[in-house]
């Protein structure tokens, strides 16, 4: 799992200086901040499911005698484990920074 996926989290900066100024082009810069963290979130869920399916998949050789590794069936299936784990980390993350944010009064 490549962690600096999550790289365009520090576009924070740029984010709330495009709120404080309100010009144009820092709202522009604050779309593509925004758009670069969400395509972040879903190449992340998407690396999570392929490692899900990996795992699903060596289950499925290992029961039906295809493979009799069963350190590539624990592998698969931690990797999978570790990967689900941070994923619903960042999005509990997220979630809390978006209840914050809500909670700001203008």
């Amino acid at each position: 799992m490549d962690i600096t996926s999550i790289s365009s989290v520090q576009g924070l900066g740029s984010l709330k200086n495009g709120i404080v100024n309100g010009s144009e082009s820092a709202i522009k810069n604050r779309n593509q901040t925004f758009e670069t963290m969400f395509q972040s979130a879903l190449d992340m869920v998407k690396e999570t499911q392929a490692y899900t399916d990996q795992a699903e998949q060596a289950a499925m050789d290992y029961a039906m005698g295809v493979t009799n590794s069963t350190h590539d069936l624990q592998i698969a299936q931690t990797k999978a484990s570790i990967s689900l784990q941070y994923t619903v980390a960042v999005r509990n993350a997220v979630l809390d920074a978006y209840k914050e944010i809500m909670q700001l009064q203008f």
